[in-house]
């Protein structure tokens, strides 16, 4: 709702851009269509409660260290029960080609080794999976023994306290988490079927690889993807992507700095269409193939008196295809010193290595990808300590995935996290004061869920500076503030990868960073990492009220509160003081309240009382004489039920009279604010506009009740009818009444033992049924209440 004046202001118009992979450089085949998530209530229910359950599997189990022990002292092989030896941990999609018999190393050879003379980037050859992203990725982590002893413990061996267990630790969204696996293996003909070492007898690299598909779901799931992946996976670090056609002038020195530092790194060819990938260029390049970086150099030529600038590659499949200058036979090799060329041929240790001019580099990839152990490798000489401020948070239909700012009605609503920046760097790039920041979106679990079809959402965000009037309060920015507020920073593209990354140096100041997927309604996880070289305050923004306003709500069982006496209505449990009957002093009545006394006596019989069915019966023919308000066959039977818990303050599960105006009372009050929503006439809401709406009522609520009431009672085309709104805003009454109830001292924090919490959570009672307890059935540690 826009009622503001905007003295001629003219709305800001921003250009976002857009850029979709496809084939593996997505992830994801982009020919698969989905509907991932699929519409309606439990969808979004799910979307909201969902977590990344290879994590939780993980954490569930005892640590290694007490499994193996336990397993040895038993004299028992171990068994995962959580990613069983059969065809669901294969695949997903269909069923195998050829016939896949699950073994132990020690069934494939006689002498199994974990790890030969150190891990190394010889030890990964690719299988019948295409998994080179995970592959290029790999190599790139043997060049950091560090890293690499953090991902693969060296405390595993198929001889010393041997249980056929076995494990390996991943960073996922903010935490290192520990992946258990026993040690079966998918072979074909007593042979490993999916990667494997050059070595007969070395198994870690395919452990590893195990460990990975498990964290996903299956191996299928690791089918076509982005080296980034699972470099980030690998460090926890920071991803870059570089399109090489608009690649920085000092890209090789960045490249350079990165190697250094112990940045992990890949290349690839993308591909316009499916029948392109794996196919070679002229050169012999594979398309659509993930490849390492492994080192960079820069050689005198002898004649020329110049420098020549070479990187080396490895291509994960095992063998070099590239024909172009500086393979194993040209004659460039003839331009460097012999000293140089001795070195460069040293370096090249394993025969899936080459060596090609960087000016060739750029002209033939047409994208790289840099994972930063920590965002200053990328600029200066000196390593700098960095802040990092992590959030989490959803996007939900209806309510919290508006899009990007080409949808200004709806784009408002995203998620909005405070950025506060105040102190300056110490050597700023540019002359005047600025902080320098390294801002990180990541959706969450997309390739765990992609059994389910999804596909990576095209992501990105904004940054808006928060003009004096607004800074220090913790308020939701509206509609109008975007309309008229051009962006102070943005992502370059909007695009389908797990991760978008930019670095920012902007003033000091107080920010606002809007994440949003490029189009609206689209639902998914996320996390916000944002990095600071000083210390900064990243959080998300609530309410649309002011902090101070605020009062956190704890729920505590406290089984103690059981033998202390609380009065409170009858709908919530024994009634200690009943109230009188009459709450309501009688007021000279109105010609409209004669006109429901007469209609209220002819259903309601001599003991002027109703039921949830007469109540029906009673609103439907009270509505019919207002033409103003529009509703298919009056109030549900469920609101009208929902009513009487809500105005019924004896326990007897009827209403009378003075009940009856109370309630209808508040539903005018409500039906005020809901026409003045209601712009097309429709008797319908947009679902976006419920968090202003549950606001200008009084209540003031956490972000994910606001997704659970679009959850609730949206309908598919994320409309809210006035039956639902009503229905909405009496339990909503009915809670916030229940909760001042037990709130006795008035300090916004009530304990209740077992017997007490159950009416709090099902409300009212006589609807038990389906999903009409969804909205009750949370936690209210932030919920957050005003007048009502």
């Amino acid at each position: 709702m826009e009622d503001k004046q905007h003295n001629g202001r003219v709305p800001v118009v921003e250009d976002m851009k857009v850029k979709v992979l496809r084939g593996s450089e997505a992830s994801f085949d982009s020919e698969e269509k989905s509907d991932y998530p699929p519409s309606g209530a439990n969808s979004i229910y799910t979307a909201i409660l969902s977590r990344n359950e290879a994590v939780k599997d993980a954490k569930r189990l005892k640590t290694f260290l007490e499994l193996r022990d336990k397993y040895v002292k038993k004299n028992v092989i171990f068994e995962d029960p959580l990613f069983p030896a059969n065809d669901s941990s294969l695949f997903y999609s269909h069923k195998p080609a050829m016939k896949f018999e699950w073994k132990r190393p020690t069934e494939i050879c006689d002498n199994p080794h974990f790890i030969i003379d150190g891990a190394n980037r010889t030890d990964i050859c690719q299988g019948e999976l295409g998994d080179c992203w995970l592959l290029a990725a790999i190599a790139c982590l043997t060049l950091n023994e560090k890293l690499l002893y953090r991902v693969i413990p060296k405390d595993q061996s198929f001889t010393e306290n041997y249980a056929g267990i076995f494990h390996f630790q991943f960073w996922r969204y903010g935490e290192w988490v520990d992946v258990l696996v026993d040690d079966r293996l998918p072979t074909c003909n007593n042979r490993l079927v999916f990667t494997k070492s050059f070595r007969k007898n070395e198994y870690w690299s395919a452990l590893l690889e195990k460990a990975y598909a498990k964290l996903h779901g299956s191996y299928e799931a690791l089918k076509g993807g982005n080296a980034l992946e699972a470099m980030e996976d690998f460090t926890g670090g920071v991803t870059e992507f570089f399109d090489l056609d608009e690649a920085p002038k000092e890209l090789y020195s960045i490249m350079r700095k990165g190697l250094q530092r112990g940045s992990l790194m890949g290349c690839a060819i993308d591909v316009t269409s499916a029948s392109e990938m794996e196919s070679r260029t002229q050169q012999g390049l594979i398309r659509g193939h993930a490849y390492s970086i492994i080192g960079l150099e820069e050689c005198d030529q002898v004649a020329k008196d110049t420098k020549i600038r070479l990187i080396r590659l490895r291509n994960p499949w095992g063998r070099v295809l590239w024909k172009g200058p500086w393979n194993a036979t040209s004659n460039e090799w003839s331009t460097i010193s012999i000293a140089d060329k001795e070195n460069l041929k040293k370096q090249t240790v394993e025969s899936s290595e080459f060596w090609m001019s960087f000016t060739d580099f750029k002209r033939n990839f047409t994208k790289l990808e840099m994972c930063n152990l920590t965002p200053d490798t990328l600029q200066g000489d000196e390593r700098q300590s960095w802040t990092v401020s992590v959030n989490e948070g959803r996007w939900v239909r209806g309510s919290s995935a508006g899009g990007c700012r080409n949808f200004p009605d709806t784009f408002w609503t995203n998620p909005q996290y405070r950025l506060q920046l105040y102190e300056e760097d110490d050597e700023p790039e540019e002359k005047q004061a600025s902080c320098t920041v390294v801002v990180a979106l990541m959706q969450k679990g997309r390739r765990k869920q992609r059994h389910q079809g999804a596909v990576f959402l095209t992501i990105g965000f904004s940054i808006y500076e928060v003009d004096e009037e607004m800074r220090g309060k913790n308020q939701h920015l509206q509609k109008d503030f975007f309309l008229y507020t051009a962006s102070k920073a943005k992502c370059k593209t909007y695009i389908n990868l797990r991760e978008v990354t930019e670095r920012f140096c902007l003033p000091p100041g107080e920010y606002v960073i809007i994440p949003t997927t490029f189009e609206p309604h689209e639902e998914g996880e996320y996390i916000l990492r944002v990095f600071s070289e000083k210390n900064i305050s990243s959080e998300e923004v609530e309410n649309t009220i002011e902090a101070g306003q605020i009062q956190p709500i704890v729920f505590v069982s406290d089984r103690a509160r059981a033998n202390k006496e609380i009065a409170h209505d009858g709908i919530w449990g024994d009634i200690k003081k009943k109230p009188k009957r009459k709450l309501f002093e009688p007021e000279e009545e109105t010609d409209e309240e004669k006109q429901f006394r007469a209609i209220y006596q002819q259903i309601s019989g001599e003991d002027m009382q109703i039921c949830a069915n007469e109540l029906r019966r009673i609103m439907k023919n009270v509505l019919a004489k207002h033409s103003q308000i529009k509703t298919k066959d009056g109030f549900s039977l469920e609101t009208c039920r929902s009513m009487i818990a809500l105005m019924d303050t004896d326990g007897s599960g009827k209403l009378n009279f003075e009940e009856f105006k109370h309630l209808w009372k508040k539903i005018k009050q409500w039906q005020l604010i809901f026409t003045r929503y209601d712009k097309d006439k429709s008797s319908s809401i947009s679902s976006f506009e419920m968090r202003n709406i549950v606001n200008e009522a009084g209540f003031h609520l956490n972000k994910q009740l606001y997704d659970i009431i679009a959850m609730r009672y949206a309908d598919e085309h994320l409309n809210i009818d006035f039956d639902s709104y009503i229905c909405c805003f009496v339990r909503l009454e009915g809670m916030f009444r229940a909760f001042n109830a037990f709130d006795k001292d008035g300090d916004g924090i009530i304990k209740l033992n077992v017997l007490e919490v159950s009416p709090f959570f099902f409300i009212p009672a006589a609807e038990n049924k389906h999903h009409q307890h969804f909205l009750f059935k949370i936690d209210l540690s932030s919920l957050h209440s005003g007048s009502s």
